[in-house]
């Protein structure tokens, strides 16, 4: 490319050079400007890429880059910038700085349980994050929110006067001080902590975002010892939400130390120039803004490198005054990130990385697991691509160091990546080419394998290799249609910015896929992370909580705030050099409607301080809906001051060249050489190659042809069109010739359709959840979605499909275009009544073709008790509304009156129950799945138009014959090694029993699973509708597979059920079934898997997240208010339903030798609890209280669990028992001691399972509270408790 002009970067005030490099998980890419007169820019621009590991050749890769652009001394350095994978890799590693934390007492194990978050739910190998932090200090310390807004009860807020325990904090809330640290013991644990030569501390205290007296006391004592770093959780995030904030600290903490050696490292390679400040050198931030090398923090680290490719692809792409937004797409070695940018940076303020959730600006990137360096795999005959990374040593099979297949062999078997092109980096002299006949050998072993496994069909080796670039492609459009699509915006409307090394050779099947017309390639793209550094602007950010209502009133206050947060961000900025002309300052309120915990950060419109409506307007886009009755909440200022002057930008201004080139056509005549590549279109032909460097602006090319500079290769497909600026290479995506697809299963088009089923799923999901209102949906993200064939059979994950076939036999013809069905009855396919199921019909010329359909828990739906959760339940109807089959939608038309009958007038007309506590929740959250169904029926014809519906269907049964392949294959290779038939039973706590024969037929896979001997339906509330037994059975089948393939009902397809008709696994219409879903579930789940020998029994629950719910099902804990009153009056409430327990180790860990369920065994104690403040109704949910989970080979049984009641005034505890509901006082406590899991015998030892020494066996920390919002972040909480 011969740039014209370069337009659009303007260097102030540069007079040695600057250097620009940025480590990346495979390849560190180094942008070097070294001054001279005789380029019009006033710079020599050198780009240097090495692998980022290479310890044979030296020790530092930045570093060596830097030599190698010009050894001189640092006197000839103006300016290092650097981003930087250090802080990612020694968290994701866990080989950060030795650190103690300090929290307040109770609340030791808090950072440790977590959230309970559980990535992979079909694992039975459950590890839990290992903690940052090696010691856990507890302080004596304690303060407490005044007040709380969950009811009218808690805004009124009356202090005494005169009584120095009670003071106001930063957010303006009163804070209670109920005990005071006792500085000379924290000052003994202190030093005993440094004793120990730790020398990192971080500090987290409850309620320390609005009261850091008592953080800062113990960070002086600290400071005073001598520790050298010290992280305050109310300094380095105030936020609320504890878990969070404290991890932030933490991280910080542990991170921190581990950059500055790091920077210590990089510095010994120069001469003291670098350390004496002559040179300047700034590190990219998270959030995509720069800082000084002595304020960059491990905490802002974590996105440091791609930030830095987010602000190059957003200065050179994004033109202001065309306005179409961009999507980055950033591929690496290692994996990609998707971006957008449409004018701003959008950034998140609450993430996690490495089993750790952080609050800190981070700029919204998504990452997949599928990069240049993305392993090639053929399993359970489906193409896989990656998780696992071939990395940068040994890095794939090309690159003669022994790795393994690897997208980049991929694209050089077909031809993409010329050798003779490619920086000749490799073998023992650094000097050598890819090696093609390695990529050729490995990939010849592969076709064998493949040819084998699918009865002897032969694919050439360009059939394989393409067919893996396509997954691979397929695998990286999913995060893009979630970054657009969940947010409202349509993908087809953006343009694809491309960059990072292999990014240009899918960058047109990417567009193509997304219908993505237009492409923009920088000149830099390979290395555009390195040139955004150049690009980037130096930030500074300031935060502080609030807690109050945005009014004209409060206003003042913000306005005041905003001043002083201002000029102390502009201070810091002028300390490093920046005038005020170069700063500018941008201010942020972090909004969120009363009552809901999802909150928006809206940056100050220009000229005006009207938040509301820019608030309104960006709920309304992002969420479909907005709460005109509540008020608007303000939870934080924060500023962001930004120091221009290093390097500016004056835009883009692609679309204005493009508007103005003379345009110019080359053809193969004209190129450097041919290449033999293979195309989609049109297979291997020989293809043209141009060289970048020597194409001038308003070059054309046509597809197919390979367009090459020094570090990238930009593959431009048949049917597309490059045009060259003097900035960009632009391509126009035009359709591809239509590739006939037949219905006959192939291994490729099986994994296409694989992404693509689940994609639909998604989708669904998100719309749900982002129009859902409830916290329950919208937070807790409890809900499944689901698509299914014209037979109601299951292609993707739910647990819907008895549901779906019963509204089939049951409507048969009275099902039109239009119509919605709402059920919730356990006998039409339904899990327990709070979980309601929307069902509709995928009408194609006038035949339905497919259903989709969306299961989400509602809060309420009416019964005897508020949560519609109770413990006591005997009859179905005291649970709540029972819907077999309601037309929610009738000929386009929502029924809101008949829905307000069946979910408020008809509950209440049985005795002692109420219709729903929350209708208009109900009726928001019913609209949301409505919405969802919608989104799926839109994307299910998306599919049909693009592949034909006879193809559809065809990949729907043969997804369906993939898994139950894999389950075949696995009850054959069972009965092969422990026998043909197999029998285990367990018990409910009531003494009921759940018996099952196992029978396997070793030549064909087939399987009877034999409930007979269960007991029969109890007159109680732990029946299971057959569906949960389904269910039950298809998870447990899935975990034994152990790949990653579809789940779907054809894994049910080898296994016939028998359930005895009256068991409790088969009861009658009007058996009470709220506990069948959550607690008999578990022991199903438990049964199955003790016949299989498959591990040790759980606590009680199984995170069942697609088949029943997102939930924690052990401890099912509800309260609320509001429903009847004595007098049969209908009183407004609410309904809470908050679950307790964690992942059981032993229950679901085949081999883990320290086991004991969730935390149990010789450190936990186990405990969680629960303070009232105000009288509410309270129920409990619970097993394993009686019957304790089993052990496995040998192991013992994990510890039973204990519920205890503590009325206000007594120290006596009451057995409260695992089932039970009363009406609690202020004062009251509940105390919950969960069970532990079953333990395993590993070789010649036995696991002691949960009961070894531990007092419950939960893991939770002992006798800690949950307060308003700390704990969930809500302050929405009437009560203080323990236990999430």
């Amino acid at each position: 490319m011969k740039p014209a002009t370069r337009g659009i970067r303007v260097f102030i005030g540069m007079r040695e050079m600057a250097c620009h490099a940025n480590r990346g998980g495979t390849f560190t890419d180094t942008f070097g400007m070294i001054p001279d007169a005789s380029e019009p820019s006033g710079f020599r621009t050198v780009v240097v890429k090495l692998l980022s590991v290479d310890p044979k050749n030296y020790p530092d890769a930045p570093r060596e880059a830097i030599r190698r652009i010009q050894p001189v001394p640092t006197t000839n350095i103006e300016l290092i910038r650097m981003g930087t994978t250090v802080a990612t890799n020694a968290l994701l590693e866990r080989k950060g700085e030795p650190l103690a934390l300090l929290i307040t007492k109770g609340f030791k194990n808090l950072l440790h349980i977590g959230n309970q978050s559980r990535p992979n739910i079909f694992d039975l190998n459950i590890r839990i994050p290992s903690a940052l932090y090696d010691h856990a200090v507890e302080v004596d310390e304690r303060v407490t929110l005044v007040g709380y807004s969950a009811s009218d009860s808690g805004f009124n807020v009356q202090v005494p006067k005169d009584d120095p325990n009670y003071v106001q904090g930063v957010t303006g809330e009163w804070v209670r001080i109920l005990k005071r640290p006792d500085l000379h013991e924290v000052e003994r644990q202190l030093r005993l902590v440094y004793s120990q030569g730790i020398r990192s501390v971080a500090i987290c205290l409850m309620h320390s975002f609005t009261f850091p007296e008592h953080e800062r006391l113990i960070g002086d004592l600290a400071k005073k010892i001598g520790f050298a770093n010290i992280s305050l959780s109310s300094a380095v995030m105030p936020v609320i939400k504890i878990v969070p904030r404290g991890n932030s600290s933490v991280t910080d903490g542990y991170l921190t130390p581990s950059i500055q050696a790091y920077i210590q490292g990089f510095f010994s390679g120069f001469d003291e120039g670098i350390r004496n400040g002559k040179v300047r050198v700034e590190f990219m931030q998270s959030d995509g803004g720069l800082a000084p090398v002595g304020s960059f923090s491990g905490l802002r680290a974590i996105l440091s490198g791609p930030a830095a490719g987010v602000v190059g692809y957003a200065l050179t792409s994004f033109e202001a005054a065309d306005g179409t937004p961009i999507i980055g797409f950033d591929m690496g070695g290692t994996s990609t990130d998707v971006s957008r940018f449409a004018g701003t940076y959008e950034h998140v303020f609450e993430t996690t990385t490495a089993g750790i959730t952080i609050q800190a600006a981070q700029l919204d990137i998504n990452t997949v697991a599928a990069g240049g360096g993305s392993r090639l795999f053929y399993r359970n005959g489906m193409f896989v691509v990656g998780p696992e990374s071939a990395g940068a040593n040994p890095g794939p099979a090309c690159y003669k160091k022994g790795g393994p297949l690897a997208i980049t062999d991929a694209n050089l078997l077909l031809g993409r990546l010329v050798p003779s092109y490619f920086p000749h980096i490799f073998g023992p002299t650094e000097k050598e080419p890819l090696d093609f006949e390695a990529t050729n050998q490995a990939f010849a072993k592969l076709v064998a394998q493949i040819e084998a496994e699918n009865g002897g069909k032969t694919f050439t080796l360009d059939e394989i290799a393409y067919g893996f670039v396509k997954v691979a492609n397929e695998a990286m459009c999913r995060p893009i249609r979630a970054l657009t699509q969940a947010k409202g915006y349509n993908t087809s409307k953006h343009a694809l910015a491309c960059f990072g090394g292999a990014g240009g050779q899918h960058a047109c099947a990417i567009a193509r896929s997304l219908g993505i017309k237009t492409i923009l390639i920088h000149r830099y793209a390979a290395i555009l992370s390195a040139y955004g550094l150049s690009l980037a602007d130096v930030v500074h950010e300031v935060r502080e909580p609030r807690q109050e209502n945005f009014t004209n009133d409060s206003l003042e206050r913000i306005k005041s705030g905003f001043a002083a947060m201002a000029e102390q961000a502009a201070d810091n900025l002028k300390t490093q050099g920046f005038s005020d002309e170069q700063i500018v300052v941008e201010e942020y309120l972090n909004l969120r409607y009363q009552g809901t915990d999802t909150s928006m950060m809206i940056l100050k419109p220009e000229n005006s301080w009207n938040f509301v409506d820019a608030f309104i307007q960006r709920h309304r886009t992002e969420f479909g809906f907005t709460l005109p009755d509540r008020p608007i909440v303000v939870d934080d200022l924060r500023v962001r001051a930004i120091g221009k002057g290093i390097g500016s930008t004056g835009g883009a201004k692609v679309h204005q060249e493009l508007k103005k080139l003379q345009r110019h056509h080359l053809g193969k005549a004209e190129s450097e050489s041919l290449a033999s590549v293979y195309w989609e279109d049109g297979g291997r032909q020989p293809t043209p190659i141009f060289l970048l460097g020597k194409l001038s602006p308003g070059t054309e090319i046509l597809g197919p042809a390979l367009i090459i500079d020094q570090t990238s290769t930009i593959a431009v497909e048949p049917a597309c069109t490059a045009v060259i600026t003097s900035e960009h290479v632009v391509i126009s995506v035009g359709d591809a010739i239509s590739k006939s697809i037949t219905v006959e299963a192939d291994p490729i088009m099986l994994s296409v359709f694989g992404h693509r089923f689940m994609s639909i799923a998604e989708q669904m999901g998100r719309t749900l959840q982002k129009t859902a209102i409830s916290t329950n949906i919208k937070e807790r993200l409890d809900f499944s979605c689901a698509l299914f064939g014209p037979d109601g059979g299951l292609s993707t994950l739910a647990s819907m499909q008895e549901a779906v076939r019963w509204q089939m036999l049951a409507l048969k013809d009275d099902l039109h275009e239009g119509d919605v069905i709402m059920t919730n009855h356990p006998s039409a396919g339904g899990s327990h009544l709070p979980d309601i199921t929307i069902i509709t019909p995928v009408f194609n010329k006038g035949k339905i073709e497919f259903f989709v359909a969306s299961r989400g828990h509602h809060a309420d739906i009416g019964g005897i008790q508020p949560g519609s959760m109770p413990p006591n339940s005997c009859e179905l109807f005291q649970e709540g509304a029972a819907v077999k089959s309601f037309k929610i939608v009738k000929a386009g038309k929502f029924d809101e009156d008949g829905l307000t009958d069946i979910l408020f007038v008809q509950p209440g007309k049985y005795p002692g129950c109420s219709g729903t506590r929350c209708l208009s929740d109900n009726l928001s959250d019913l609209k949301a799945q409505v919405a969802a169904n919608q989104r799926g029926i839109t994307l299910v014809k998306d599919l049909i138009q693009e592949y034909g519906l006879d193809v559809v269907q065809a990949y729907m049964h043969h997804i369906r014959g993939n898994a139950e392949l894999a389950v075949r294959n696995l009850l054959k290779d069972f009965a092969k090694t422990q026998g043909r038939h197999v029998e285990a039973e367990d018990y409910m706590d009531d003494g009921s029993t759940i018996r099952l024969s196992i029978t396997v037929d070793e030549a064909t896979g087939n399987a009877i699973f034999d409930f007979t001997g269960t007991s029969p339906e109890v007159y109680g509330n732990t029946n299971a509708p057959k569906s949960v037994t389904y269910s039950a059975i298809i998870y447990c089948l899935r975990c034994l597979v152990n790949l990653d393939m579809p789940l779907n009902q054809g894994a049910l397809q080898p296994i016939t059920v028998v359930i005895p008709e009256g068991s409790m696994l088969c009861p009658s219409e009007t058996a009470a079934v709220v506990g069948g879903n959550v607690l008999t579930s578990q022991r199903l789940c438990d049964v199955i898997l003790r016949a299989f020998k498959a591990c040790a029994a759980s606590q009680g629950r199984i995170d069942i997240f697609f088949f029943f719910r997102l939930s924690r099902c052990c401890n099912n804990f509800t309260f609320g208010s509001g429903g009847k009153d004595e007098a049969g009056n209908v009183k407004a409430g609410f309904g809470y339903y908050e679950t307790i327990g964690l992942f059981s180790f032993a229950g679901c860990a085949s081999f883990f030798l320290q086991a004991g369920g969730s935390g149990a065994g010789p450190t936990w104690d186990g405990r969680s609890g629960v303070e009232f403040l105000e009288p509410l109704n309270v129920s409990l949910l619970s097993e394993r209280r009686v019957f304790a989970p089993y052990g496995q080979s040998g192991g013992r049984p994990g510890k039973r669990g204990l519920n205890l009641l503590i009325r206000a005034g007594r120290k006596e505890a009451v057995n409260f028992g695992g089932k039970n509901a009363t009406v609690v006082r202020p004062g009251d406590r509940i105390r919950i001691e969960t069970p532990g899991g079953g333990g395993r015998r590993r070789g010649e030892e036995a696991d002691h399972g949960g009961g070894c020494r531990a007092r419950g066996g939960g893991r939770f920390a002992s006798r800690w509270r949950r307060e308003p919002g700390e704990l969930d972040g809500s302050r929405s909480a009437t009560f203080s408790s323990l236990g999430r």
